[in-house]
């Protein structure tokens, strides 16, 4: 696995951790606990993108202000 999968991957579990916890606190708007982890994994989330979009470039079109910055990554069929 490559570090850009790695960070993928990371990523993507921060962020449905943070999903989660909003879909809970729908339900239980006073847990407090809950919205304090809530906090903490949309930073995590936040400082990971960040990370990420350094290293490898945005990871949705536009990110950088640049729509077609996406199109330079090498294609699934080109690895």
């Amino acid at each position: 696995m490559t570090e850009r999968e790695r960070m993928l991957r990371r990523l993507s579990a921060v962020e449905f951790a943070a999903h989660e916890l909003h879909i809970y606190l729908d339900t239980h708007p006073n847990d407090t606990s809950a919205g304090a982890a809530l906090n903490e994994y949309e930073k995590q989330a936040a400082a990971l993108r960040k990370e990420f979009e350094e290293k490898f470039g945005p990871l949705t079109p536009g990110d950088d202000g640049n729509r077609w910055a996406w199109i330079a990554d090498p294609w699934p069929w080109n690895n």
